[in-house]
């Protein structure tokens, strides 16, 4: 699952960048307002991190545009904490606010909940047939056998399996798997398919010639 983190702290930026990817996320980040708009209107994220106080272009105006064009939940970052500035954020279109500081782990929860609630997934463990998936502790069991599967695999396991019963193209998995920084050659889903396959079962993820790949429900 991709996510965008917009926070003009360094520090800051980067801490929330390496716990997200640490989690399993691809990442890609901005440092001001702009950019921001430009990464979030131009690519498809599974969920932005949101800073209101950056250079250029403040966080109302990016959520502005965001909202204009997307409906990807964004969690917004303030230091400001009256209800006036939450009731502003939630009303222009945020999903959910976070105060500074915060735990680390909090922000995580919050980024987990806000994804399975895009998907219209309440429970944080999904299963299919034999497969249990738990996307709180990143876990696969086949049987209650847990299974291993490298980040990669499990963020593909984790969107297809959130997304249970729709086709999924490839284009949308480079775009919701990849980040701008990653390597994404054309064979790579192939080989995460059939890697997951190989461990979760042939039949777990089917395949439509010509369209994509579905998990079915």
């Amino acid at each position: 699952m991709r996510v965008l983190v917009v926070e003009d702290e360094p520090d800051l930026r980067a801490a929330l960048s390496q716990a997200l990817s640490e989690s399993g996320y691809a990442v890609d980040t901005a440092s001001e307002g702009c950019d921001a708009v430009y990464k979030a209107t131009t690519w498809t994220y599974d969920a932005i991190v949101l800073d209101i106080m950056l250079p250029k272009l403040n966080g109302w105006d990016v959520l502005k545009s965001i909202r204009a064009k997307h409906s990807v939940p964004v969690l917004i970052l303030t230091a400001r904490d009256a209800v006036s500035d939450r009731v502003r954020g939630l009303d222009g279109g945020a999903d959910d606010y976070l105060v500074k500081p915060f735990s680390v782990q909090e922000l995580l929860a919050r980024v987990r909940a806000l994804i399975r609630r895009a998907a219209g997934v309440s429970d944080s463990t999904i299963v299919i047939g034999d497969v249990e998936i738990n996307l709180v502790n990143r876990t696969v069991t086949k049987g209650g056998e847990e299974v291993v599967l490298t980040a990669r695999e499990f963020a593909l396991v984790e969107m297809m399996s959130l997304h249970r019963g729709r086709l999924i193209t490839r284009t949308q998995i480079y775009d919701h798997i990849f980040g701008e920084d990653d390597d994404s050659l054309s064979n790579l889903i192939d080989v995460h398919i059939s890697h997951i396959r190989k461990k979760l079962g042939a039949d777990f993820i089917s395949t439509r010639r010509g369209q994509g790949y579905i998990v079915d429900a």
